[in-house]
Formats: structure tokens, C-alpha cells, sequence
């Protein structure tokens, strides 16, 4: 839960920075967030699951709390990742191009229902 709260506070901190000092049509702060989760999630994942010997609740603290809360696109990407890497290239693209366009859809949807209220 702390590391959620900690995550959602860096991820909003950082993108609201990010998008003041680049503004424009493209959401650069969130995409500069999405990417550095992605890379994070990467880098922490491969370190405490096959590099260090680390205790389970590590994961549930970095990756799960704080990235989880700072963006759960890297959870896509790390997922996406491993399906390529137990050679599963069809899964990994369903899971990403799926996650991307329903994702998108059902942002739609949930837009469409509001308006409506």
C-alpha cells in the first residue's frame, strides 16, 4: 500500500513536470512515465527473480506497490516480454496489441457511459 502511494505520487510529480516543461498535443509526460516503468520493471523483475536471491515481499513492494502504482504499463511490457522471451511471440503480440486497442476501447466506452450520466 506505501508503495503504491509512493508510486502514484512520483508518477503524477513527474508527468505534471514533464508536461509543463514540453506541453504540446503528445502526452510526453506520461510517455517518458510508461517508458521508464517499463524499464524499471525490466530492470528490478530480472534482479530479484534471476539474478539475487530476494524475498518475495521485495516484489510485492517494488513491483507490485511502487511501479504498480507509479504506471501498470510496465506490467504490459514485462508480460509482453516474457511471453517473446518462453517463445511465445503470437501471446506476447496478442497481449500487447490486444491490451492496446480494447484498453483504448474501453477508455472509449467508459468516456461514452459518463457523458450519458
Amino acid at each position: 500500500m506505501l508503495g503504491a502511494a509512493a508510486g502514484g505520487l512520483t508518477r503524477y510529480v513527474l508527468s505534471s513536470a514533464i508536461a509543463g516543461r514540453f506541453g504540446g498535443n503528445f502526452p510526453m509526460g506520461t510517455f517518458i512515465v510508461n517508458l521508464s516503468g517499463s524499464f524499471l520493471i525490466g530492470l528490478i523483475m530480472t534482479l530479484i527473480t534471476e539474478r539475487w536471491v530476494a524475498h518475495p515481499w521485495w516484489r510485492l513492494l517494488l513491483v507490485v506497490g511502487v511501479l504498480g502504482g507509479y504506471t501498470t504499463f510496465s506490467s504490459l511490457e514485462y508480460e509482453t516480454l516474457q511471453a517473446m522471451r518462453r517463445g511465445l511471440p503470437g501471446i506476447g503480440l496478442l497481449y500487447a496489441l490486444g491490451s492496446l486497442v480494447l484498453g483504448y476501447f474501453a477508455a472509449w466506452l467508459g468516456m461514452v457511459i459518463a457523458a450519458k450520466v
